[in-house]
């Protein structure tokens, strides 16, 4: 078989991109830590040598640093001056951790999936699956930092509005359930909003459960409350609302959880179902947005999956049409898309 070399080299070059990528995360977890990006934008424009000082850094490494970034284009560099900065683009993605757009928290997570490679590849040996709790608290770091900017920005502003009714029963008094809580950022801003309305986050790792009900104190928030279980059996029944944001694709059993959720959701209930932005087959995937989520599906969803009950592996980019086919089958009769976003599909469901 003859080698097409022009297409050797064009795969050889699309991976050194991807290597440099791949290396230069480790260096955007660096500025993060250390608090260069949002530095650049209180000191810059500024030569290595003067952001250092003012850093109180080593100039030799931040030179380096400086040097790498500018050439991943992350940040701007002069050559007539020698400055390195911001601009206000970079510093919306890069410095500024409320922006919708915020993307440096989000390597903390992408760290976590070098660390737990040896584990994952002992489950595609074995067929077993790896659990939440085995990864390192990275993963609930980058995942809380990559999702928190758009729950903050858009789910009280845009995505309740777009469920039909939710918004005035959450003003006059709801009973909600949000399931999948994790560090219950989205239980939080909803107990936050509608302080007549009372909301329970459920979650099957304790620690997050833990940890979500010790913010919840810290904040004062006393309409809401914590309780570690499965989807597949959450307290309470009557509910107004139940909310899943990105974790349904992560269950053992997601037609089981539907059922569930069927049984404990008022006649006249909404189901809210966020998960990642997803066509319905691999071909409707080629773009970067699958890309990255089919990587994290990999090495977390899925293995997370097939830990559990069910072992369904649905994955992150199940799409619409299979998600809806499992809703429906849970006695789920009217499901709408009701909100796109670039990153997330956000389902409506009643029975």
């Amino acid at each position: 078989m003859s080698l097409d070399m022009a297409k050797v080299k064009t795969l050889a070059f699309r991976m050194l991109d991807d290597i440099g990528a791949a290396a230069s995360g480790a260096l955007v977890l660096l500025g993060d830590r250390l608090g260069l990006y949002q530095g650049l934008v209180q000191h810059g424009p500024a030569t290595s040598a003067v952001f250092a000082e003012k850093m109180g850094l080593h100039e030799r490494h931040v030179r380096e640093w400086l040097h790498a970034q500018a050439v991943s284009r992350y940040i701007d560099y002069d050559p007539a001056t020698e400055q390195f900065s911001l601009s206000p683009e970079q510093a919306m993605i890069l410095a500024n951790p409320d922006s919708p757009v915020a993307m440096a928290g989000a390597y903390w997570g992408v760290a976590d999936l070098y660390g737990i490679e040896p584990r994952v590849a002992e489950a595609f040996r074995t067929g077993e699956g790896v659990p939440w709790g085995e990864h390192s608290s990275c993963l609930f770091c980058g995942t809380a930092r990559f999702y928190g900017p758009a729950y903050r920005t858009s789910l009280i502003s845009q995505w309740l509005p777009a469920l039909e009714g939710v918004v005035p029963r959450l003003e006059q008094g709801a009973r909600v359930a949000d399931v999948g809580c994790g560090h219950a950022l989205t239980t939080r801003l909803m107990a936050k909003a509608f302080p007549a309305s009372h909301f329970t986050g459920v979650d099957f790792h304790a620690p997050s459960v833990a940890h979500a009900a010790e913010l919840a104190r810290d904040e004062g928030l006393t309409n809401v409350r914590f309780e570690q279980g499965s989807a597949l059996a959450f307290p309470g029944d009557g509910y107004d609302l139940v909310t899943f944001f990105d974790c349904l694709h992560d269950m053992g059993d997601p037609l089981g959880v539907a059922r569930s959720v069927a049984e404990r959701l008022a006649p006249d209930g909404t189901w809210m179902i966020v998960e990642p932005q997803a066509g319905d087959t691999l071909a409707d995937n080629m773009n970067p947005v699958s890309r990255a989520y089919l990587a994290f599906s990999t090495m977390v969803c899925v293995p997370a999956s097939l830990s559990q009950e069910g072992r369904a592996g649905l994955g992150a980019q199940a799409g619409e049409k299979r998600l809806t086919e499992i809703i429906k089958a849970a006695g789920f009769r009217h499901v709408r898309r009701a909100l796109d976003t670039s990153t997330n599909m956000n389902l409506e469901a009643r029975l």
